[in-house]
């Protein structure tokens, strides 16, 4: 039986389900005798290489068009698709600036800072992505689990992919951060 491919990548938001993901100290080997792992924090891969990707991590919300770009392309390449962290199930923390808008964020940001060294305007370089409105990555792509927490569990974490590496769609419910 060949191992399911898994692949993660992340949006906007702090990396801390990454940092959950990496807690899972040894037991990373005895998941690794059930998964492959493929573009994630531990291979350093950006994003997956291949399509056939069997489980696709997406931690972060969708807070500019690149990451829309990001969520379409990992969506495409993975048979199932977990969206990872408050951030990336309903917007989290990023979210907090829909508040202000992008364009008053990135005023306060280039323009207002007192730390600013720039040339207190705001980038226009059509290179750069454009800011949208903060959303979760359901609001763009299909998700088939969303494992919340800000950051889930390691215990969570590791019990959704062992399930997922076992042909099984794991049962989310609960506060998913108190697992053991």
């Amino acid at each position: 039986m060949t191992k399911p491919k898994v692949a993660s990548d992340w949006l906007a938001g702090c990396a801390g389900c990454h940092m959950s993901f990496l807690d899972m100290d040894e037991r990373i080997l005895e998941l690794l005798k059930l998964v492959e792992l493929r573009a994630t924090p531990i291979t350093d891969l950006k994003e997956p290489d291949e399509e056939g990707v069997d489980v696709g991590i997406l931690e972060g919300g969708i807070s500019n068009t690149y990451n829309i770009e990001v969520a379409e392309k990992m969506r495409s390449r993975c048979k199932i698709l977990v969206a990872l962290g408050d951030c990336a199930v309903f917007g989290g923390v990023p979210a907090m600036r829909n508040f202000a808008g992008a364009d008053e964020a990135l005023q306060r940001a280039y323009v207002e800072a007192e730390s600013n060294d720039a040339s207190g305007m705001v980038p226009n370089d059509p290179e750069l992505s454009t800011a949208v409105h903060v959303a979760p990555v359901s609001d763009y792509v299909k998700v088939d689990i969303a494992l919340p927490g800000c950051a889930p569990s390691a215990d969570a974490i590791f019990e959704v992919l062992a399930s997922l590496a076992q042909g099984k769609i794991p049962e989310v419910k609960g506060e998913l951060n108190d697992w053991h």
